[in-house]
């Protein structure tokens, strides 16, 4: 459920970026991320599923930390190269994370996580 609230919030930006006139590879290069972002997370569940290897682990946990961060730092690479590309893809990235995250927080805290 918080992986599709953050892809909503992902297709919801493209008219947004239509109306506003903001540039539509700055979306493009967002949901282009937000997609390396969701298949990334669900190569990482696979290998949760093996949690009874310490590697598996390791992997999972080493993905999970460095995922988020990588495409971020590609978002600030962009950002720094072409401002008028890079800050609305990153606004619109991070909303989408953000949302996730506050809702697999909400999840995690409601017990959902524990099903």
């Amino acid at each position: 459920m918080p992986a599709l609230a953050g892809t909503a919030v992902i297709l919801v930006a493209l008219p947004v970026f239509a109306i506003v006139g903001w540039p539509l590879e700055a979306w493009a290069l967002a949901a282009g991320l937000w997609i390396a972002f969701q298949a990334i997370g669900l190569l990482l569940r696979h290998y949760e599923r093996g949690s009874d290897n310490l590697a598996a682990v390791g992997l999972v946990a080493f993905g999970r930390i460095t995922r988020a961060v990588v495409l971020m730092g590609i978002l600030i690479a962009v950002a720094v190269a072409d401002s008028g590309l890079g800050l609305p893809a990153a606004l619109v990235y991070g909303i989408a994370f953000s949302v996730e995250f506050g809702l697999s927080l909400a999840a995690y805290a409601g017990g959902e996580a524990a099903k």
